[in-house]
C-alpha cells in the first residue's frame, strides 16, 4: 500500500527492545512518495554502553536506502539519541537528507513543523544525567517486556508494554506528556504553523490543542505505531502491533472455520 507521506520516529536501532521483525514487516507492506525519520532511529546512547546490531537491525536500514535508491525521499531529522547526526545537518547519506527541522506541506495545504521534540523536554536540555538516568530505567523495563509476554503468549494474550502500562499509572509522566504536547502545539503556533509532527515521548497520539494540530508518531519499542498521509491530505496513526494481532485473530477464525466445516464433511 503506498501513501503520499509516511513518518516514523524512535526505532531505537541498536536496542534489543526494538521491534525490527514487525517493522520490516510494516516497510515490506507500506510504501510513500516521501518518509519523514523523525529522530531516533539509531541509539546511540546505547550503542556507547555496548554494541549490540543484529543482522534484521541492519536490514532496517538497507529497507530505508533501497527505497531512497527507487526514488522515494527520505529526510532524517535527529534526537537526542542520534544527535551525533545533528554535526552532519544538510548533507545526503545514501540519498537520505539530514536536517535539524523540516516544513511539511500536507495535501489539503496545512503547513506542520517536523521537529522529533527533545528541545522542549527539560530534563534532555538541562539535566542530562537525569535523563540518562531514566533511560537505564526504561531500558529495563522494556528488558522485562518479552519475559512477561512470554507468559501471556501461554493464555494466547496480544502483546501488552510493562514500559507503557507503567508510565500510564505515573502522575507525573501523565502531567509530562500533556505538557509536553502543549509546549510543542505553542512553538507551532508562534512559527505561524497549522500543526507539529513530532516523536521522543513514545505516545503516539493525534488530537487538536486549541487550533494546532498535534501528531506524534509513537515509537517501534513500545506501540509500534507511524503516521501516514492519505492522498487528499488526511494524516491518520497506524497501529501496526494492533494490525498484526487482527490479522492473526482473523487467522485463527478462518482455521477453526475450516476444521468445522471439515469435520462435518467427514
Amino acid at each position: 500500500m503506498s501513501y503520499r507521506t509516511l513518518f516514523l520516529s524512535d526505532l531505537h536501532l541498536g536496542t534489543r527492545g526494538c521491534q525490527a521483525d514487525l517493522l520490516m514487516d510494516f516497510l515490506g507492506r507500506y510504501d510513500a512518495e516521501t518518509i519523514y525519520l523523525v529522530g531516533d532511529i539509531f541509539d546511540g546512547w546505547k550503542l556507547q554502553r555496548g554494541w549490540h546490531w543484529p543482522q534484521r537491525h541492519n536490514d532496517v536500514v538497507q529497507a530505508f536506502l533501497k527505497k531512497a535508491q527507487e526514488g522515494t525521499r527520505i529526510v532524517f531529522v535527529p534526537g537526542n539519541h542520534d544527535e551525533v547526526m545533528r554535526s552532519y545537518l544538510g548533507t545526503h547519506f545514501g540519498g537520505i537528507e539530514v536536517a535539524e527541522t523540516a516544513d511539511f506541506i500536507a495535501q489539503d495545504g496545512r503547513r506542520y513543523l517536523v521537529t522529533h521534540g527533545d528541545q522542549f523536554d527539560v530534563i534532555v536540555k538541562n539535566a542530562r544525567w537525569l535523563a540518562l538516568l531514566g533511560d537505564r530505567a526504561y531500558e529495563l523495563l522494556i528488558w522485562c517486556n518479552p519475559r512477561l509476554n512470554k507468559i501471556r503468549r501461554l493464555w494466547s494474550k496480544r502483546y501488552w508494554s510493562l514500559s507503557k502500562w507503567a508510565k500510564a499509572q505515573v502522575k507525573q509522566a501523565v502531567n509530562f506528556i500533556g505538557k509536553f504536547e502543549e509546549t510543542l502545539a505553542e512553538d507551532a503556533r508562534q512559527g505561524g504553523y497549522d500543526g507539529v509532527i513530532c516523536g521522543h515521548i513514545h505516545h503516539a497520539n493525534i488530537r487538536m490543542i486549541d487550533d494546532i494540530h498535534y501528531l506524534n508518531t509513537g515509537d517501534w519499542v513500545e506501540s509500534c505505531t507511524a503516521i501516514v498521509e492519505d492522498a487528499d491530505g488526511t494524516l491518520r496513526l497506524i497501529d501496526w502491533e494492533a494490525a498484526i494481532a487482527r490479522r492473526h485473530k482473523l487467522a485463527r477464525k478462518v482455521s477453526r472455520s475450516k476444521s468445522r466445516k471439515t469435520k462435518e464433511l467427514t
